[in-house]
């Protein structure tokens, strides 16, 4: 499956592992690499400089070569200080060759990272914000649709209806996300045109995410139906697994439709979701994960996953060659 996105990085599988808030770190991104994926590591993990450089030169000795990136959020930051041109030229001074940034328009860092030969590609919910990261010179864009997890955008346009407009209305490569976690939805995907597909609830239960087994186990047990989208009441609509946390805050919008964010923060703070991954309890807290955790049915390795991921793929390329003459 050559396309430009495996013929850039010379990847096995045209497959982006999406950055996972304080999940993608250097054994996952590691694990994905050699597995034949492109992996991000979300620098937003490690907010001390230092510390992201000691995951980015962890990562490059794990991964023994392969590719990998590194995700960074432009969302503007609660604290004093625009921090967001430090990290990329931190990035640069490492020598990382690409970056899912997200967030924001990327243009007033585009001609920095494009003098540094980074290639950028830019993560958004809709086609609509794909053709403006298009204008501004981005490399690739990865349009990720209402069916996936964390972030789907206010539009909630579906992943079906995404692939089809960025084929008429996009000139640069594209990659589609939001529901995405088979073989066959790969294939489909680049019948459509993209370059790719991106993948993150797929990876939750990887065995090599450092996560603890509880959260993985819900994870496995989880089906396409439980998951829960809060949050529109500040316009920052999420997608995550169903428990008390997201219950309790569906209710908190649905009686209060004016509130804030600062009355949802006891609930919604990413310190409370990151107790699930160290000790497994996934009843509180806002965990992100698509509707692809119909396709997570059990924890295994990256290359156990890239195996299925590519058996399938060729299973559906089958389907859709005709029999020779006289066969059925």
């Amino acid at each position: 499956m050559k396309t430009p996105l495996t013929e850039r990085f010379g990847l096995r599988l045209p497959v982006v592992a999406g950055g996972l808030m304080w999940l993608s770190d250097a054994d996952y991104c590691a694990a994905a690499a050699k597995a034949g994926l492109l992996p991000f590591i979300t620098a937003a993990s490690f907010p001390e400089p230092g510390d992201l450089r000691a995951e980015i030169a962890r990562c490059r000795d794990l991964a023994g070569g392969r590719p990998f990136g590194v995700n960074v959020s432009m969302l503007p930051k609660l604290v004093p200080g625009e921090k967001t041109e430090d990290v990329f030229r931190l990035i640069i001074d490492e020598g990382i060759k690409v970056v899912e940034t997200s967030g924001r328009n990327p243009e007033p860092y585009v001609p920095l990272l494009k003098e540094a030969g980074v290639t950028i590609v830019h993560k958004v919910p809709s086609v609509r914000f794909a053709v403006k990261a298009q204008s501004v010179g981005v490399d690739m864009v990865a349009i990720v649709g209402a069916e996936c997890g964390g972030h789907p955008g206010m539009d909630l346009v579906g992943s079906m209806v995404n692939l089809s407009l960025a084929e008429r209305r996009l000139t640069v490569p594209y990659l589609i996300g939001g529901g995405i976690g088979t073989g066959a939805q790969i294939v489909a995907a680049l019948a459509t045109g993209a370059a790719g597909v991106v993948m993150g609830t797929r990876f939750l239960a990887a065995s090599e995410l450092r996560a603890h087994a509880g959260y993985k186990d819900a994870l496995v047990a989880a089906s396409e139906r439980d998951t829960a989208l809060t949050m529109s009441s500040v316009r920052n609509t999420i997608r995550t697994l169903k428990n008390e946390t997201t219950e309790i805050v569906a209710r908190l919008e649905r009686e209060k439709p004016e509130i804030g964010i600062e009355e949802l923060m006891p609930y919604v703070s990413g310190r409370i979701g990151r107790e699930a991954y160290r000790v497994g309890d996934t009843s509180r807290g806002m965990l992100s994960a698509g509707q692809a955790l119909g396709f997570v049915e059990s924890s295994e390795p990256f290359e156990a996953i890239a195996a299925t991921l590519e058996e399938d793929a060729r299973t559906a390329l089958a389907r859709l060659r005709p029999a020779p003459a006289g066969e059925e």
